[in-house]
């Protein structure tokens, strides 16, 4: 090989290998320069780990800004299930005491529906689970222990049907709600738990962490910079009074039925009981695994709230509205008198009352609750007036109050006769004359019957609410909350008569609430005792105090109790007194809210 062709081929070999460096070159460009922050994140994305960081929720106040309702720490064990190897489901079921079928079957779920969404497994975990995982750590891959707020109720009150409780998003929820919540996610299930829930839950937060081979973390990521923090919860002020309560929740204990007390000037619900009821600590972390069920089959029904969804008929507290609507519409004057000789006899069938009262006017005849007078005055209404003035005293329909479940009541009609009896086959006259006293197909919640108390006392029907206000963590601002009114279309005369009687009702001698006296406070009331065709006569009373600019109105409802007066109305008394007689702290002052003119 001559000289001249070993210099061709040295430079033809330094052209091949130029070219491979200049691939190489050209190569090394691409992925660092041109490319390398796709597969930077491509490289992070495969050794970081993406923790939710469950936000507190919203705290609750009562009215005096005493904390009802507050969040304490709790572990809680969860698994990816995509991550955690089948073989060692025997090891996790032993450690964290749990039934290996179980187990086995939320992670096959789990895999199918969602398998890189964390499972929880035990919430509010004891500390010898939390130890016992600790122990076998690397043996767990996708097992993870964090800490998640847990609620926790501050007062001896229990107030349950009003605070509600919270538990595991349901499927319904998350079909609902989308991609807000994830399996496994609280949220408010009853009361203003519920209701107000889009406030309450704050905002998830996310924590990055780089993971080692087994997927356990081992450093945060960026040094937490790149991390997002969760946003707390708004927390509520309620209209609640929280020693009035206490009082309302002794008073019916044992019993069955509801109270309910509003401030008559604002619509605040100032105490709500229903009973039976549960303890809402009970349905917060571990115990309301065994708890809750036992609530589902209590015939009792403890979940039922009875102060906005139980229906009953009014009885005798219904005699004012009759007698309002007669008066309105020109039927009677405050003069026009009815002889009662003990019952009223209509279309061949004596309808009774408890006395043979004489003759009677209107004021005297809502005092002593005379049966024979309102069975000739619901004649003289006859069903369309009933109906329509029912109507403007908010009957028939929801009030509205900011809890979820409400139910209306009936209000009976021609058309509803008409459905249920035949257009032409039922009779007026004998509908309208039970209807007169409050009985009959009418039906009504205690929680109206107290918006119907206020109403009588202050001329305006307002809408009853739980909650006063917001309190936006964000802006750290109080949000007063608007809430309707209107008045009601009678004439201030005739509601002060029927104050007037109502006022006799409980401190002239012949009244049928005498037991409701409380000295130095002109409280007004009636007392009904309603038929209960599955037992013993339901009692109520119903009533605001003082007199003039009422600051209390009330509902005391108890089941299969027999008289008003004798049961209802004692029960009132000792509510009242603990309203008026005491010392109150200093309510928490609230910007005036805007009102809206309808319901």
């Amino acid at each position: 090989m001559n000289e001249r062709e070993l210099q061709f081929r040295l430079r033809v070999l330094q052209a091949a290998l130029l070219a491979v460096a200049a691939v190489f070159v050209g190569r090394l460009v691409q992925l660092q320069l041109l490319r390398g922050d796709v597969y930077r994140l491509r490289a992070e994305a495969q050794a970081l780990k993406r923790i939710v960081v469950h936000p507190v929720r919203g705290n609750i106040y009562d009215r005096f800004g005493v904390p009802l309702v507050e969040n304490t720490p709790a572990f809680t064990v969860s698994v990816v299930p995509a991550e955690f190897p089948l073989e060692r489901i025997p090891l996790l079921a032993t450690l964290l005491e749990l039934p290996e079928p179980w187990l086995r079957e939320q992670l096959r779920e789990a895999r199918r529906a969602a398998p890189f969404v964390p499972l929880r497994l035990v919430r509010d975990a004891e500390f010898r689970h939390i130890a016992a995982v600790e122990e076998h750590w690397t043996e767990l891959p996708g097992v993870q222990v964090e800490i998640e707020p847990k609620r926790h109720y501050l007062t001896q009150l229990r107030l349950a049907h009003v605070l509600g409780y919270v538990r595991e998003v349901t499927p319904r929820h998350l079909e609902q709600l989308g991609d807000r919540y994830r399996p496994g996610d609280p949220i408010g299930h009853s009361g203003v738990e519920a209701s107000f829930e889009p406030f309450l839950r704050g905002e998830k937060g996310y924590r990055f962490v780089a993971v080692d081979a087994l997927g356990q973390p081992v450093a945060r990521f960026n040094e937490g910079r790149s991390d997002i923090p969760p946003q707390a919860g708004f927390d509520l002020y309620l209209g609640i009074d929280a020693q009035l309560q206490q009082t309302a929740e002794q008073l019916l204990e044992g019993k069955r039925g509801a109270i309910v007390a509003l401030d008559p000037q604002t619509g605040e619900v100032l105490a709500m009981v229903s009973k039976p009821d549960f303890i809402p600590d009970s349905l917060s972390g571990r115990k309301a695994a065994r708890y809750f069920p036992r609530l589902l089959a209590d015939p009792d029904r403890p979940l039922f709230n009875r102060a906005i969804q139980a229906l009953y008929a009014p009885g005798s507290t219904w005699k004012m509205l009759v007698a309002l609507t007669a008066l309105q519409e020109g039927l009677i004057t405050p003069q026009t008198q009815v002889f009662c000789g003990g019952g009223f006899t209509y279309g061949g069938r004596l309808f009774r009352c408890h006395h043979a009262h004489g003759n009677v006017n209107l004021r005297r005849a809502i005092q002593v609750s005379c049966n024979t007078f309102f069975y000739q005055l619901g004649l003289r209404v006859g069903l369309e007036r009933m109906h329509q003035y029912g109507q403007l005293f908010g009957f028939g329909r929801p009030t509205g109050i900011d809890l979820p479940g409400e139910r209306g009541g009936l209000l009976p009609s021609r058309s509803f006769y008409d459905q249920r009896y035949g257009k032409g086959r039922w009779n007026e006259g004998g509908r309208v004359v039970n209807l007169g006293i409050g009985q009959g197909e009418l039906s009504v919640t205690p929680l109206q019957m107290a918006v119907y108390a206020a109403a009588l006392g202050t001329g305006v029907i307002r809408q009853p609410h739980v909650v006063r206000a917001i309190y936006n963590k964000r802006t750290q601002q109080l949000q007063p909350q608007a809430y309707a009114e209107y008045p009601v279309p009678i004439r201030t005369e005739l509601l002060e008569l029927i104050r007037d009687a109502m006022y006799d009702v409980v401190n002239t001698p012949g009244g049928t609430a005498l037991s409701a006296q409380l000295p130095g406070i002109a409280v007004c009331g009636k007392t009904g005792t309603a038929q209960n065709p599955h037992g013993q006569d339901h009692a109520w009373f119903i009533g605001f105090a003082p007199r003039e600019n009422p600051r209390i109105a009330f509902c005391v409802l108890v089941e299969n109790a027999g008289s008003g007066g004798a049961v209802a109305a004692p029960i009132a008394r000792e509510l009242l007194r603990s309203f008026f007689f005491r010392t109150s702290p200093e309510l928490v002052q609230l910007p005036p809210p805007q009102r809206s003119g309808n319901l």
